[in-house]
């Protein structure tokens, strides 16, 4: 069995982080189309499933590749904000400022009031609560 999709899936594309995505979008369409059986949901998610497929299974390796790394540009940034948003909420001891000049993010200490805040980069100085 395993053989079987060793050669089968021999010189094709396979899964990526677009293809994850979509898929993540699929389950999430699932959801509403659970309480209401719209045929729009389903029409959405088959269209989905069947892109996800027509990817994994390609030949054109380069195509499917530069297709991903468009993705990935697109995404980058959301994924770093998501990563500073859970970062900041897990940190329980300190909190975290943009400096207003350069915009590097700053960790200063929790719950010593307003303090005066030095970019250790661009040395400006800014007022925040903490």
């Amino acid at each position: 069995m395993f053989d079987f999709l060793r050669r089968l899936m021999y010189g094709r594309y396979g899964s990526d982080a677009l293809n994850q995505f979509l898929m993540v979008i699929a389950l999430v369409l699932l959801i509403p189309w659970f309480f209401t059986h719209w045929a729009i949901f389903s029409i959405l998610i088959l269209a989905l499933i069947i892109l996800i497929y027509c990817r994994m299974f390609s030949r054109n390796i380069y195509k499917r590749s530069a297709e991903n790394q468009k993705f990935l540009a697109w995404f980058a940034p959301i994924q770093r904000k998501l990563a500073g948003r859970k970062m900041q909420m897990q940190d329980k001891a300190h909190r975290y400022y943009k400096c207003p000049s350069c915009g590097r993010t700053l960790r200063v200490p929790r719950g010593r009031g307003r303090i005066e805040i030095t970019c250790p980069h661009c040395k400006r100085k800014f007022t925040k609560k903490t």
